[in-house]
């Protein structure tokens, strides 16, 4: 098992550059451990896509059509007060986002304080820097 960040998953619904290497990736392990908030993360960044001209809206109905089946396998890190409060101590050390920070912590909590037994699989530079510095093991799928 792997855990999943957002950055990760939209190739997995959408072509981009790195969707190759990240369904290899998923197809090595197909099992995705996620926080609560991934789909729904997910989804505004299809829709932005939509916005934006890169998708139109039949790509973006089967986008979610395949997220809705993904998500239905995975497990997910609900929101609690031990992910909470684990955000807040990685903004305090680490130059992230605050949904970056629930991804981490959610991240931090699924491994019950011993990261280095949950791969974390994420496209986000940052993100994976702070992963890295907290002791995960980062899967970036196309990196040799």
């Amino acid at each position: 098992m792997r855990f999943w960040d957002t950055s990760a998953v939209v190739p997995l619904l959408v072509a981009e550059p790195a969707t190759r290497a990240v369904v290899e990736a998923y197809e090595h392990d197909p099992e995705v451990l996620t926080w609560w908030a991934t789909e729904v993360e997910v989804i505004s960044a299809l829709a932005r896509r939509e916005r934006e001209g890169a998708l139109d809206i039949s790509s973006v109905s089967e986008s979610i059509r395949r997220l809705d089946a993904l998500a239905r396998a995975w497990r997910e890190v609900q929101p609690t007060d031990g992910v909470r409060q684990a955000a807040s101590r990685l903004l305090r050390v680490h130059a992230l986002r605050a949904a970056d920070a629930l991804q981490l912590a959610a991240a931090v909590v699924a491994s019950e304080g011993h990261p280095r037994t949950l791969p974390f699989v994420t496209l986000d530079d940052r993100l994976a820097e702070a992963a890295q510095r907290e002791g995960f093991a980062i899967v970036a799928p196309g990196e040799p």
